[in-house]
């Protein structure tokens, strides 16, 4: 049986409490757990590895993203850095020119000191993305909309490149959602999120995840997780899952606010150019109308030259 997305964010990975019947997920605030016997548990052993109350946030991500693996990291940049230890030096990474500025920072100034090599191409263009790669290329790594100039690449196109070439897809899928959009029906392997904004919702909360389709590639994922130790507490998962209940109508609404922000800027005499999906001018409008569902609420502009009082 198929579940609407409102329903599996409300329901997916958080059965009713076996022992009291409670209906919202408890928080597992525990860093050990019995032993039966040396070596035999009830499924969890100990905090870091696994926790029931993330456990259950990751199902849910998984669900809304219709992956069959979730990962929950304590933060998106902990989730970006579990991505990149796939990678070994000699290894390069395509990635989108306009891209936030915490995976530049990462890539450049700690990868790239490991001898992982980064190119920044216009991923709207597939020649730019072609000419980009090189013998070593291991990753493509995405955004779309980009942050912050909300760029639209055609994450179809795109993946179905790079995989011509054996290449893996990242998407960050932080803006759009997986309400809005889910990457990895359109040839993603694996897709990432800073669960601290849309997801959560609420601004109490910082965290990441990652999911996938791909059986190996969670496996790595899931040493990586346990071995480097970037994992959220229960009690962040508790609240990103009550955060993420709502992620549906919330993101209906901020679509709605955003379109009428682009729309009063765009006629604004003092708005020199606005970057939004949502507009018919806006050169990815119709890839975005294609991969999304609605056009996102970022908005980014420019004023005319001389306007201070912004």
């Amino acid at each position: 049986m198929s579940f609407e997305f409102d329903t599996l964010a409300i329901h997916a990975g958080q059965p009713n409490d076996p022992q009291t019947g409670s209906v919202s997920f408890p928080i597992y605030q525990t860093s050990t757990f019995q032993q039966i016997e040396p070596g035999v548990t009830k499924g969890f052993c100990y905090g870091r590895t696994e926790n029931p109350t993330r456990k259950a946030l990751e199902e849910c991500l998984a669900a809304l993203e219709g992956a069959r693996h979730g990962l929950a990291f304590a933060s998106g940049l902990a989730a970006i850095n579990t991505c990149l230890n796939l990678l070994r030096s000699g290894d390069h990474v395509v990635a989108s020119r306009d891209l936030y500025g915490g995976s530049y920072r990462i890539f450049t100034k700690v990868y790239a000191k490991f001898g992982v090599e980064f190119s920044f191409a216009d991923t709207t263009r597939l020649e730019e993305i072609e000419r980009a790669i090189t013998p070593a290329t291991r990753l493509l790594w995405l955004e779309s909309p980009s942050n912050p100039l909300l760029k639209i690449t055609d994450l179809a196109a795109a993946a179905t490149l790079a995989r011509a070439r054996g290449i893996r897809v990242v998407v960050d899928n932080t803006f759009a959602t997986p309400y809005l959009q889910r990457p990895l029906e359109l040839g993603a392997d694996l897709v990432v999120h800073s669960t601290t904004k849309y997801l959560n919702g609420h601004s109490d909360v910082i965290g990441g995840a990652v999911v996938t389709n791909d059986d190996s590639l969670f496996e790595q994922l899931k040493f990586f997780q346990n071995a480097v130790g970037a994992v959220p507490g229960p009690q962040d998962c508790y609240l990103t899952l009550r955060g993420i209940k709502t992620l549906g109508v919330r993101m209906d609404r901020h679509c709605a606010n955003a379109r009428r922000v682009a729309e009063f800027l765009a006629a604004h005499p003092k708005v020199e150019r606005v970057f939004f999906p949502g507009l018919a001018a806006h050169p990815g409008h119709d890839v975005a109308r294609r991969q999304q569902r609605d056009f996102g609420a970022i908005v980014s502009f420019v004023l005319k030259a001389g306007v201070d009082e912004a």
